[in-house]
């Protein structure tokens, strides 16, 4: 959000709730863009303040699930993974893309997962599959309304060193009796490694996005852009 303000963006951000301290170069909305209500409140909220918009970043994703593996998921989880992390992107882009397609600019960034080409079986089957959809749909997406002057493409992050990833490694560090270095290392060690040697940093991902949505993108068009330290091991 910070790097598109500053290149000049106004920026509306969706969360469930407002946040207590807000910024007035920033509009809030409050929604849960996992239900249909949600994403038709933000797209009204959006046609309301501007009538249309130059850039649209789907960032929700999430994953609830219980370990186990696939036996664990029932009809409601698989409902959760994919109303989070594909239908949210879905319904937000057929309320708003209509206003980019007549005007013949714009551009959409989906944030899909590195979860969609290396899975854990024990916890995010459903989050990874989800996000495979995601990236299938935006690739779809991007043949259709290029010729219209419309981009869309996809950011797939490895692990980012987000609060959420924080309090887990250094959970798995309270468990392991190691420190929050320690517990760093377990959750890279779950992912196969990361050859640089860290996390990506969350101003790390906004600035790729930031880029891309800009003008100097202008020819980068129906591609997924991997920011994961050399997580994934293929081309």
């Amino acid at each position: 959000m910070r790097s598109l303000q500053e290149a000049g963006a106004a920026v509306m951000a969706v969360a469930r709730s407002a946040p207590a301290h807000q910024t007035a170069t920033v509009s809030y909305v409050a929604a849960d863009l996992a239900t249909a209500d949600g994403a038709q409140a933000v797209a009204q909220a959006v046609l309301d303040r501007w009538g249309a918009l130059d850039v649209l970043v789907h960032v929700l994703g999430g994953s609830g699930a219980p370990p186990g593996g696939f036996a664990v998921l029932d009809d409601a989880q698989w409902a959760d993974a994919l109303n989070q992390n594909l239908m949210a992107a879905v319904r937000l882009d057929r309320a708003l893309l209509p206003t980019m397609r007549s005007r013949g600019a714009g551009v959409v960034v989906h944030v899909s997962s590195i979860q969609r080409l290396l899975p854990l079986p024990e916890s995010t089957t459903a989050y990874a599959a989800a996000k495979a959809a995601l990236t299938t749909y935006s690739k779809a997406l991007s043949k259709e309304l290029a010729p219209q002057g419309v981009r869309v493409l996809s950011v797939a992050p490895g692990w980012v060193e987000t609060d959420a990833s924080v309090a887990l490694a250094e959970r798995l560090a309270a468990q392991a009796g190691t420190d929050y270095e320690g517990g760093r290392r377990i959750v890279m060690q779950s992912l196969g490694g990361i050859p640089i040697g860290r996390p990506a940093t969350p101003q790390e991902v906004a600035d790729l996005i930031a880029f891309l949505v800009s003008p100097r993108a202008g020819s980068l068009c129906g591609a997924e852009y991997r920011i994961d330290g050399g997580t994934v091991p293929t081309v």
